[in-house]
């Protein structure tokens, strides 16, 4: 099996299925077809088949033009049936893998999927799990799913792995092409295989893990690493405030160092599909071996602070012109997870928007990437645009969101009465008098 794989990957013979069209699948669906591959994209959603099908980008890490010619030429299709998991060779699975209300890892989109493709699971495929997730998902959970629905056995009939994802939407350096891979798989021969697929489609390198074991944790090892920096000059900024020190200027002396330093900055929370999340997997998992991630569960209780912290400090400034939280009008510039881009998951500014409205604030929101956002299946629309009326009625401006583009900062600064930037988003603006800094 091995052999005939390697081979059948040399000659673009192998067929390619990417289940989860989302921000991670579809830039991977991409690519597979972009190098030769026919590739079927498999969704429950049916607005994002009907979209691919119809050669429509809603990814802005997807080229628009290239998603369309491949649609034209018949490399890219999607579809919501599984069954045509029957004609593909490879699977990769890209699903959300969300925390439950318990803040306790939720697999059953990993689960259901492997479900899905176990039933019309071929012999001599390939399955490659790429969504983010606790050490021992691959063996544990889908391991027996696959070979209890398929009847096929992993190792001798079918080759699985873990490749863990590494997107960071909007980064116009690093993007699915271009960025190292790391892959572990079940036994030596599924490694070495899975990543020869992934050595003919990209171009960054790929390093072969031992186990699926090791590539799980890698990836959570990779977004604690930020997430406990980020702790840490989250809790310097609150400590620099009360020392009246600019944190900003503090981390700009530091960067200088050319060694044993890297720069991190704080903000008005944590957001995206990673970060926030991970950590809660390795310290769900890690009390399965009754260990305790202090270190781990102090950053993230110190994050998850923040949009508390940042509705303190806005009352702090609303007390100094005699206004109260309760009934200010509050404008929030930016409800994207990060700078530059639409994408809205686990974004601090919509915790802080509900801290807002918690005390009683009146809130608006304009951000030139989101047009509509909402938590707990709650709706909120943004201003169409940002008036100079707009800015002036607002008793305050909070800027959750450094993008660089779309928002004119010195207009802001001239027609809103007071602005707390949280992300240091108006370095640039000369005149100060009316912007404080987390």
């Amino acid at each position: 099996m091995k052999q005939t794989l390697l081979n059948k990957i040399a000659s673009r013979d192998i067929k390619v299925g990417v289940v989860g069209l989302g921000y991670v699948g579809l830039p991977l669906a991409v690519e597979k077809a972009k190098a030769g591959y026919k590739t079927i994209g498999f969704d429950i959603q049916d607005s994002k088949v009907e979209m691919v099908n119809q050669g429509i980008n809603y990814i802005g890490d997807v080229v628009d033009s290239e998603l369309a010619e491949l649609v034209r030429k018949g490399m890219l299709s999607a579809t919501c049936d599984f069954s045509f998991v029957k004609d593909v060779d490879f699977v990769a699975i890209a699903v959300p893998t969300p925390l439950d209300e318990y803040q306790q890892p939720d697999i059953s989109y990993v689960r259901d999927s492997t479900i899905a493709i176990a039933k019309y699971l071929r012999k001599g495929s390939m399955v490659v799990l790429e969504s983010t997730t606790y050490p021992g998902t691959t063996e544990e959970l889908m391991l027996p799913l696959l070979e209890k629905g398929s009847g096929l056995k992993c190792g001798q009939d079918f080759y699985l792995a873990f490749s863990p994802e590494r997107v960071d939407p909007g980064n116009l350096i690093y993007q699915t092409k271009n960025t190292p891979k790391v892959v572990g798989g079940v036994g030596r021969d599924a490694t070495e295989v899975v990543a020869a697929m992934y050595r003919n489609v990209l171009e960054g390198e790929v390093f072969e893990a031992s186990s699926p074991r090791i590539a799980e944790m890698e990836k959570i090892l990779e977004n604690t690493y930020r997430n406990v920096n980020i702790g840490l000059i989250n809790e310097m900024a609150i400590l620099c405030h009360k020392m009246d020190i600019n944190i900003w200027e503090v981390i700009e002396a530091a960067k200088t160092k050319p060694f044993g330093y890297t720069p991190f900055y704080p903000g008005p929370g944590l957001g995206g599909h990673c970060i926030p999340l991970d950590p809660y997997y390795l310290s769900w998992k890690a009390r399965e071996f009754g260990f305790h991630t202090s270190m781990i569960e102090s950053s993230m209780m110190i994050n998850d602070r923040m949009p508390e912290y940042t509705v303190e400090r806005a009352g702090k400034i609303l007390n100094r012109f005699k206004k109260a939280l309760n009934g200010a009008k509050v404008l929030v510039l930016g409800v994207a997870y990060k700078g530059d881009v639409d994408d809205w998951r686990e974004s601090p500014a919509l915790r802080v928007i509900e801290q807002f409205e918690k005390v009683g604030s009146e809130v608006t929101f304009f951000d030139p990437y989101v047009k509509e956002c909402g938590k707990n299946g709650k709706a909120m629309q943004g201003l169409p645009s940002l008036s100079d009326e707009e800015l002036r009625k607002a008793d305050l401006v909070v800027i959750t969101a450094n993008h660089t583009r779309g928002i004119d900062y010195d207009f802001v600064q001239k027609h809103a009465h007071f602005i707390f930037d949280t992300k240091n988003a108006m370095k640039n603006i000369r005149e100060r008098a009316n912007i404080e800094l987390l």
